[in-house]
């Protein structure tokens, strides 16, 4: 009897480390402050932690929201996550674009017929990163919760062709790099509450 109470408090308090961390990476969405997403990263750490104790496998109710949730917090938590990141990471020094993407000055092209340089001109590279890393993570969860490992570096790789022409500048290679190990993190860290709870 007094296993079962501590398997009930044990269920119970992994679906609540994870409500708890969703709801407040849902607050950060909006607005992206380093505060509401590292106490949501903290709320998820600590139900991944609770999810490794060797208790008894959740019941199919609680492993079902258990489940939901790991995926909507691996949706939703890792963009504002990412964002965080690779602001502390640029200190401000990359200008966002309209689109999703950052302002970069190119002045790499030659004046036809001069060995000038062109006047330096700001093109937005990296568009649609909200979106793609929305998929991306969507992806990995999914894949990692379903027990196909596998499709972990087709989501990667495929991510890494599509964005290679743009990753001439350091600062789209940069923020490439940090964005995406910062999104498969978040990612791995979500789907893994629920691989470890129902092992």
């Amino acid at each position: 009897m007094p296993f079962e109470i501590l398997d009930i408090v044990y269920w119970a308090t992994t679906a609540v480390f994870l409500a708890v961390a969703t709801a407040l990476a849902l607050g950060a969405l909006r607005r992206p402050r380093a505060i509401i997403v590292t106490v949501s990263g903290a709320f998820l750490a600590s139900a991944l932690a609770l999810a490794a104790l060797p208790f008894a496998p959740l019941p199919l109710p609680v492993a079902v929201v258990v489940a939901g949730l790991s995926l909507v917090i691996a949706v939703i938590g890792g963009g504002p996550a990412a964002t965080v990141v690779l602001e502390a990471a640029t200190r401000g020094t990359v200008m966002p674009g309209t689109h999703g993407g950052i302002l970069l000055a190119r002045s790499d092209r030659r004046v036809t017929d001069t060995p000038s340089v062109a006047p330096a001109k700001t093109e937005e590279v990296m568009r649609g990163g909200l979106v793609i890393g929305i998929l991306e993570r969507l992806a990995i969860a999914a894949s990692l919760m379903a027990g196909f490992p596998g499709a972990f570096a087709v989501v990667v790789a495929v991510k890494g062709v599509g964005r290679f022409t743009e990753l001439a500048e350091s600062e789209s290679r940069e923020r490439f790099i940090i964005g995406t190990l910062t999104s498969i993190i978040w990612a791995t860290a979500s789907a893994g509450v629920w691989l470890l709870a129902i092992a």
